[in-house]
């Protein structure tokens, strides 16, 4: 595994420290500030004293991100979470031997702690004048060549501590992904909505439609499936009581891996008793007002070569944005034989099988999602693609739906819910019937929520949000793969060889 020769110049940079007395692997680190702190705190270069200030005394740490070696002196620079910070080190401020011992056993990728004072060189870059260092980890693995960086992306995603090390504007990113998801909590939490953890393994494969991991559960000898969506356990809690619940989850499905797809996710999903999808669409404003306030984000962010308005948020029933937006001819949209004729003319491939409610979903795919830059909540779903969503009272074939799209991709869902244990028991036998259709994401039967249901669960409505997505669109990230620390990633070849060592 190490058998390049620079990492084994390394190995012998340690080996050499270790002879010499010095651990290089060493945990009793004495820092007592961070460089973030340290220049905030002399940021006021002006009131120091001759350009410097011997009086003030620090530690800080970090890894060498640069080294520039001058015989009796050294400046570097080294790097911890929180900046970057020059450090000059000279012979003479050291104890009498110890420069020429470490000068050349240390290198980049090292973490070392440095003591000393503020100055500021000729140049006006406030700086620490070293008086104490020490080596606290050798690097033993060269760091790629800074000017460059990680120019592989796949190397990027499978070793992202280097990708990290090397380039702060991906750990900005995931600062910002950990803060939406605090603000998050935060959010919900001052609403007056409680926090809840549901099962992960679920006995039935419910909550979306869509395909899933398997797994056996040794103790009980049966299988499970990793969740798919929280959904239908987080409705059984407002059958059993509580009004305002919510979950950040994650979620498992074993479907394709796009710019916008990963088999593992992150979401929230909130169910609100006593409300409909009306009272939805007013919070998620709220909530976007909330994290654009606190993330201190203007409220038009570029996407790649389009801008995100996020100062308004537009209202459209699906059927009127196929005309409206899709420019798809009126008269056909409710003709399931004109939509097929309309697709094949198109050349667009159509499944014959599908019913009105699903073609209308193909049109909106194909002709309209990709056109909704600005945050647009598409309402009035057909029930056919919609198993968990209410009816509406005015027009029983649709529902009380929504899904907030922006930039072209759905960013939420949500509906009033379905709490007709009758209506529900008939879905989910159209959704079975579709399955044997060769429909093999459709929704499976969960007669124990039906039964839930038949105790009476409140009016509720309840909503999805993806943060994956979400954090994409904050950043201006055009990969879900670079909003997650640890994407799924396609085996390299001593990953399999290691499987096929364990299978035997």
């Amino acid at each position: 595994m190490f058998e390049n020769k620079y990492i084994q110049q390394r190995i012998e940079k340690a080996d050499k420290l270790r002879e010499l007395g010095y651990n290089p692997y060493s945990n009793d680190s004495k820092r007592n500030t961070t460089i973030g702190k340290f220049l905030n705190v002399n940021s006021d270069v002006e009131n120091l004293e001759d350009k410097r200030d011997e009086n003030r005394d620090y530690t800080v740490a970090g890894r060498i991100k640069f080294y520039r070696l001058m015989g009796k002196a050294s400046f570097l620079k080294i790097e911890d979470e929180s900046g970057l910070l020059q450090i000059y080190v000279s012979r003479d401020n050291l104890p009498e031997g110890f420069y020429n011992e470490i000068k050349k056993l240390m290198e980049v990728g090292d973490i070392i702690e440095v003591a000393g004072y503020p100055f500021v060189t000729n140049k006006g870059e406030l700086s620490l004048h070293v008086h104490d260092l020490k080596i606290l980890t050798k690097a033993i693995s060269p760091l790629p060549e800074k000017f460059h960086g990680i120019q592989d992306k796949e190397l990027r995603y499978r070793q992202r501590y280097l990708d990290l090390i090397m380039d702060k504007e991906v750990r900005k990113t995931f600062h910002t992904r950990s803060k939406v998801i605090s603000l998050t909590r935060r959010f919900f939490e001052d609403k007056g909505f409680l926090e809840v953890e549901t099962p992960m393994m679920h006995p039935i494969a419910g909550g979306a439609n869509a395909k899933p991991f398997t797994t056996h559960h040794n103790a009980l000898g049966v299988d499970r499936f990793l969740r798919i969506a929280p959904e239908l356990y987080l409705k059984r809690l407002i059958v059993g009581g509580f009004e305002a619940v919510f979950e950040i989850n994650r979620c498992f499905r074993n479907e394709g891996m796009d710019a916008t797809h990963n088999p593992e996710f992150t979401s929230i999903e909130f169910y609100w008793a006593y409300k409909t999808y009306k009272d939805l669409i007013k919070i998620t404003k709220e909530y976007f007002e909330y994290l654009f306030e606190h993330l201190d984000l203007p409220k038009v962010l570029p996407y790649g070569d389009v801008k995100i308005d996020f100062n308004e948020f537009i209202e459209i029933p699906l059927i009127q944005s196929l005309i409206e937006i899709g420019g798809v001819p009126a008269d056909i949209v409710e003709d399931k034989d004109k939509i097929v004729s309309y697709l094949i003319e198109n050349k667009v491939a159509v499944k014959p099988n599908l019913n009105l409610g699903q073609l209308q979903g193909e049109l909106f795919d194909e002709y309209v999602e990709a056109k909704l830059i600005n945050p647009t909540f598409i309402t009035e779903y057909p029930v056919e693609i919609s198993p968990l969503s209410r009816r509406s009272d005015d027009k029983p074939h649709l529902t009380e739906r929504f899904e907030l799209f922006m930039a072209g991709k759905e960013i939420a869902n949500a509906f009033s819910e379905l709490n007709d244990p009758l209506d529900q028991l008939s879905r989910f036998e159209g959704q079975m019937d579709a399955k044997d259709s060769g429909d093999d994401e459709a929704h499976e039967m969960d007669e124990d929520f039906v039964n839930a249901l038949s105790y009476g669960m409140a009016p509720t409505a309840g909503q999805g949000i993806g943060i994956d997505r979400l954090v994409m669109m904050l950043t201006n990230q055009h990969s879900i793969r670079d909003v997650l620390l640890f994407p799924a990633m396609k085996p390299v070849q001593n990953e399999i060889n290691l499987h096929d060592e364990e299978e035997k």
